[in-house]
């Protein structure tokens, strides 16, 4: 029988993987295209709850409209 990780591990490990994520997505957004730049701000609602300030951070919201 195996002994999985604790939910806690669980937590810390989804919030590093979204803070890479979240990193990856804001160095894409120097080159971006205004298409693309639609697509970062779906993706970060899917991402965080948080995704609202983070797109109006970026500036992305005159382009998500």
């Amino acid at each position: 029988m195996t002994v999985g990780c604790s939910e806690r591990q669980k937590e810390i490990k989804r919030r590093r993987k979204r803070r890479k994520q979240l990193t990856h997505l804001k160095s894409r957004l120097v080159k971006a295209t205004n298409s693309e730049k639609g697509e970062i701000a779906r993706k970060l609602r899917a991402l965080t709850p948080g995704a609202e300030g983070l797109i109006h951070t970026w500036a992305l919201e005159e382009v998500d409209r």
